[in-house]
């Protein structure tokens, strides 16, 4: 976490197991006080892994690049998908140049049409002029990805037009949709993340869909389709296709104040949100512009800088290319993220704290400016109302603080502020409730030659692994302002129909 302070995408976390499972804790070897005991929910090593990579692409490619329909109808023929040249490694290249971790490809929509030549129907690439039929998408993004050191992630739509059987006999479509999970799954080698669309996924025996990829697939992450109960996947869907996270974001599930509340009904697990957004028009290619630069910052302050993970969709051409114009709003973004995050006026700094675990400088406040992702400060048991102080080395001028929690063991904090020291006194400039794996806080441009983070209630003592200062000059005014830099996420969800 706290290396992406200098670098946003080249963050470098351990691994911690799953609760019953060996933890692997941060604190200095040499420390004689143990670190705090993990607060349950928190994240598996597959869940860990997800949140750390923070930026992810989506690439819709199929039937529809050629359509032009968004939602398929099932019945096309499968000589329209045709593309003239088809480029995997442009996409896998241009996703790690841009800092991008993964890409998931849509395997199959809801048209029913396979990128792969399945045994399963004629609906596919093996039934299309493209290759002679020989043709494999999933295969060539594959092996791209390994080239490239991209994580592959696999889109397979549970809704399927392309079937008569869908609605009627729902068990046997479920055996089909399973023969499909298990090709994709077994013979394309390793899945980081199976992505469930829950667009009419009424998929019978959803638990074993589940146990199949958790069998296939054990180091996958998987994204939540139809909503069931007893939740059986990994992560969810934030709701609305704007990249925008609540600003008060739980990765618990129900959220602490939910139970407190008298909502018992579930055992609360760890379930963090996944935000996704187009970077066209649609979720296929279309002719519409690519977003703007500082469309696409503000999304990575709703998504990564609200506790989430940023699914940004780009969609390749129907050559089988991702658009000069898409590729060079995505070298844009990466090199704002550079310049806006790669100085940290705290980096380094001398700090203080209200607190200190055991007084032993293993959890001191300097840990969480250090850029030391294995350290963090951190207080005694039942402190839950500390503060953390950071000189700046004279006045500074900034707009955007950035924090977070070892969320290793657990999401703790529920109501924070941030002050400056400004003109001879304290003044509040940012305030929030939850923080998490990161949060970023924007707001009108300051000058303070020292800053102030107190963690005004936590469910257990405080574990911060990071207290950034920035400059932000490349982002509008305007989103700074109060109105757009807390806009909450919408109240009424859409469900996700990509």
């Amino acid at each position: 976490m706290l290396a992406t302070a200098m670098n946003p995408f080249l963050s470098i976390r351990f691994i911690v197991a799953v609760i019953g499972v060996a933890f692997v804790f941060r604190p200095n070897p040499a420390s004689a006080v143990p670190p705090p005991a993990p607060l349950p929910p928190v994240p598996s090593a597959n869940q860990l892994a997800w949140q750390e990579n923070e930026l992810t692409l989506f690439t819709h490619f199929g039937m529809n690049t050629f359509t032009g329909r968004g939602i398929g109808l099932g019945t096309e023929d499968p000589n329209l998908f045709y593309p003239t040249n088809l480029d995997c490694r442009q996409w896998v290249r241009v996703a790690k140049e841009c800092g991008f971790k993964g890409i998931i490809l849509t395997a199959k929509h809801h048209d029913g049409f396979c990128l792969w030549p399945t045994a399963t129907t004629r609906h596919s690439v093996a039934s299309s002029r493209w290759e002679d039929g020989r043709g494999d998408v999933v295969r060539d993004l594959t092996e791209a990805c390994k080239a490239g050191g991209i994580k592959l992630g696999i889109y397979c739509s549970p809704y399927d037009r392309s079937v008569t059987n869908y609605d009627t006999d729902r068990p046997a479509y479920s055996r089909y949709y399973r023969q499909q999970l298990s090709e994709l799954l077994s013979h394309y080698g390793p899945v980081f993340e199976m992505w469930f669309d829950g667009n009419k996924a009424n998929v019978a025996d959803w638990g074993k869909v589940i146990a199949l990829v958790r069998k296939l697939q054990p180091r996958a992450v998987v994204k939540q389709g139809p909503v069931l109960h007893p939740v059986r996947e990994d992560i969810r869907w934030v709701g609305n296709e704007m990249a925008r996270a609540p600003l008060e974001n739980w990765s618990v599930y129900p959220a602490p104040d939910s139970l407190a509340a008298g909502n018992q009904s579930a055992k609360p697990i760890w379930f963090p949100l996944e935000c996704d957004t187009m970077m066209n028009g649609h979720w296929f290619w279309d002719t519409n512009p690519p977003r703007s630069l500082a469309t696409l910052l503000n999304y990575y302050y709703t998504s990564v800088g609200r506790n989430s993970e940023f699914l940004l969709n780009v969609a390749p051409d129907p050559d089988g290319r991702f658009s000069p114009a898409c590729v060079e709003r995505l070298r844009e973004f990466h090199r704002a993220l550079q310049r806006i995050f790669g100085n940290d006026y705290a980096r380094g700094r001398k700090t203080r704290a209200s607190n200190v675990r055991g007084n032993d400088p293993a959890f001191g406040p300097e840990n969480a400016v250090d850029g030391n992702p294995k350290t963090y400060w951190a207080a005694d048991d039942g402190v839950t109302n500390a503060w953390l102080e950071v000189d700046l080395g004279g006045e500074k001028t900034f707009n955007v603080i950035g924090t977070g929690e070892e969320i290793a063991l657990g999401q703790r904090v529920e109501k924070y502020k941030v002050e400056a020291f400004m003109a001879g006194h304290w003044e509040p400039i940012c305030a929030g409730t939850t923080i998490g794996y990161r949060k970023l806080d924007r707001f009108p441009k300051v000058i303070a030659s020292r800053v102030r983070l107190t963690i005004l209630a936590s469910r257990a003592c405080p574990a911060i692994n990071l207290f950034g200062v920035y400059l932000d000059t490349v982002s509008p005014p305007e989103s700074f302002e109060t109105a757009n830099a807390l806009k909450d996420a919408p109240r009424r969800a859409r469900r996700r129909a990509g």
